[in-house]
């Protein structure tokens, strides 16, 4: 059998998981919407994929602890009709599915919020009410009600989050938990709510029932837990009655990144294996565990017992599945890249996936076999085109894929060349084999014409982009590169560089430019070196007592762009910050508001603040953003062809390889 470790049942006692693979929690903002049958179809498929055991995505276990004013729960006899509808769904897959409850504390982003101590986080515009001892109280019943309605709504366990900084984390720090009562002082009694809310928990709910607890085993935050507090907590929530401790890495107010794609892979296991033999309930370690090579290595080498992956199970509801059959290769895979999860998250949009676009509108795109196949041409291997042509070809079409250069992957094919962006080449690899598996006729280095698209009932233009001419008095000059030729190495680059242009391109040619040696990526030593983490053991909340050390960068850079302001405010949500503080540890000068008036041999001339200035540089690189690549379109309307378009060809902003894929899907599936 592949893979035997994370494919062997987990006897929990009173019930048994079919393998140790857990779906982590992850908020999607389809309960808000209120199409319980779109919920219960989302979950149902990642059963039928042959997942474990399922967390749902955070519920509120009362109005001032969700994370948002309207977050969903189970108040009413409706909402657990509602979640009923889904746990009798994912059951009659053959699956099991536990609620997360999810408390926010001073995190909810709300006038309402509570919190131990009237301490505003540093991410919430909201400072929150002290509560009292009545209103602790509340919260453990209200809690603990929770856990009663998710049993009742059919559920087979409940996750009670105690981590990423949330109310109950709240109270196991000192930082955040100020309190002279027996709720605060010593750990002793800063951790009494969450044992007391599993206690509580547990009698309510009885014996035969899933009840997991996400313990922060790594705080990283001045002022976090110490390694010995965390074995002093799981022991105790152990002996009140938990099933299962899920591990939770850092706060989200933090400043190191814990899953973006940056982070090595499975880089966070070696906390979970500290905690292996201190106590006797299954461990699951989790974040930035991808593939079922890397679950099978963590879990025979006994770092858990079980492995949570969430975002994989966006890219791929057949995760397991596609395992257990001898197909990991065909695995969609999350590269972590949080552009259509957790930033739409945190816009307050649907989550989906940029590598799967069906994540979360299963019920909507729908690639059905067509009654009517159609000879398509699809021209261009960019994501866009790639994603088309698959899609097409799935539903019975007869499919040709152009493309003039050498090999598939277009834009992505520069992306996984920055350091921190290894997981492109996963991606591109997976293209390649799911088009090597398919129909598609693919011809490669072929420039098409509108001639030879003639013979076709459809045709798809994905012919991506091209840099977008800045238009500065001097750019031809040859210390002038663009941006294409720096990343395919085309042209050295001097030890002075000036990116111009702040968008997701110039930081990724920033990045690129200061990087000299291995990846921090994949090499964890180095990454933890360059973030300033070290063993809780050794201080508390897991914070290198002597801050970061980033490596020495390659030249020196300075980043700019046109307009006023700081530069990287339109990155992603959720990585944008990521980008900035990377670049900031090597030095990166990033300026906002420049005005281009020319370029000379001593680097480029801007006015900033009404003032000339000249500033310096050896090699100027071009990011100047993208102009769409459509010459073909008016060969085939000059012809009298009609052509569809869709990626960069259609818009060119930002190279949004999430937008791309979506609409290549979207198409497809239309035809």
């Amino acid at each position: 059998m592949p893979y035997p470790h994370m494919l062997a049942p987990l006897d929990l006692g009173f019930t048994v998981l079919k393998n140790r693979v857990l779906m982590g929690s992850m908020h999607t903002g389809l309960e808000e919407r209120g199409d319980w049958g779109r919920v219960a179809e989302y979950y149902a498929e990642r059963a039928r994929g042959g997942v474990g055991l399922i967390v749902t995505g955070g519920m509120a276990p009362n109005a001032e602890g969700g994370v948002f004013p309207g977050a969903a729960g189970l108040f009413t006899p409706r909402d657990i009709a509602n979640h009923r509808s889904v746990t009798e769904r994912v059951q009659a897959e053959g699956g099991k599915i536990a609620m997360q409850i999810l408390h926010a504390g001073r995190y909810a982003y709300g006038p309402d919020c509570v919190a131990p101590s009237a301490l505003k986080s540093p991410i919430s515009p909201f400072k929150p009410r002290a509560l009292d001892e009545a209103g602790i109280e509340k919260q453990i019943a209200d809690i603990v009600t929770a856990a009663t309605r998710a049993q009742e709504a059919g559920y087979d366990g409940v996750e009670v989050m105690g981590s990423e900084g949330y109310f109950i984390n709240q109270f196991l720090c000192a930082a955040t938990n100020q309190r002279t009562d027996h709720w605060g002082g010593s750990y002793a009694d800063r951790m009494r709510l969450p044992v007391e809310i599993i206690s509580r928990l547990r009698a309510a709910v009885g014996r035969d029932f899933i009840v997991i607890y996400r313990i922060s085993l790594i705080d990283l935050i001045p002022g976090g837990q110490s390694f010995d507090e965390v074995v002093q907590l799981a022991q105790a929530i152990e002996a009140a009655g938990a099933t299962i401790l899920n591990t939770g890495i850092g706060w989200h107010e933090a400043r190191v990144p814990t899953i973006a794609t940056s982070v090595p892979r499975a880089g966070w296991a070696w906390v979970t294996r500290k905690l292996m033999g201190r106590v006797g309930i299954p461990l699951v370690t989790s974040n930035r565990i991808n593939t079922p090579d890397v679950a099978e290595t963590l879990l025979a080498g006994g770092a858990a017992d079980m492995v949570s992956m969430a975002r994989p199970f966006l890219a791929d509801a057949e995760f397991v599945a596609k395992a257990a059959a001898g197909r990991a290769t065909e695995i969609a895979p999350c590269i972590a890249c949080n552009q259509a999860c957790l930033d739409h998250t945190f816009q307050g949009k649907v989550s989906s996936c940029l590598v799967n676009p069906r994540a979360c509108h299963e019920t909507e795109l729908r690639y059905t076999p067509t009654t009517a196949p159609r000879r398509v041409a699809v021209v261009g291997a960019g994501p866009a085109g790639l994603m088309a042509a698959l899609v097409a070809d799935q539903r019975g079409h007869d499919v040709t894929l152009f493309e003039s250069d050498t090999q598939i992957g277009g834009q992505l094919n520069m992306a996984r060349v920055i350091p921190g962006k290894e997981e492109f080449h996963g991606l591109v690899d997976w293209f390649n084999g799911q088009i090597a598996r398919s129909r598609v006729a693919l011809r490669l280095a072929t420039r098409a014409t509108a001639e030879d698209l003639q013979g076709f009932d459809e045709i798809i233009l994905a012919t991506g982009v091209m840099p977008r001419d800045p238009k500065i008095d001097g750019q031809d000059a040859p210390h002038v590169l663009n941006y294409i030729d720096v990343l395919r190495g085309k042209a050295p680059v001097g030890a002075r560089a000036l990116v111009v242009g702040a968008g997701g391109v110039g930081f990724d040619v920033a990045e690129f430019l200061t990087h000299a040696g291995p990846s921090a990526a994949e090499d964890l030593a180095l990454w933890q070196r360059e973030w300033g983490v070290t063993d809780p053991a050794q201080a508390p909340g897991g914070l290198a007592p002597q801050g970061p050390q980033p490596t020495l960068p390659a030249r020196t850079v300075t980043l700019i762009q046109r307009k006023p302001g700081k530069p990287g405010k339109g990155l992603g949500k959720t990585t944008g910050w990521i980008h900035r503080a990377a670049l900031a540890l090597k030095q990166v000068q990033m300026l906002g508001g420049m005005d281009y008036l020319r370029i000379s041999d001593q680097g480029l001339w801007v006015r900033r603040d009404g003032q000339e200035e000249l500033l310096e540089a050896d090699t100027i690189v071009l990011c100047t953003g993208q102009e769409p690549l459509r010459d073909l379109l008016d060969q085939l309307q000059a012809a009298g062809k009609t052509a569809h378009v869709i990626g960069g060809a259609d818009k060119a902003a930002e190279l949004d390889a999430k937008r791309a894929i979506d609409q290549g899907a979207r198409l497809a599936a239309a035809l």
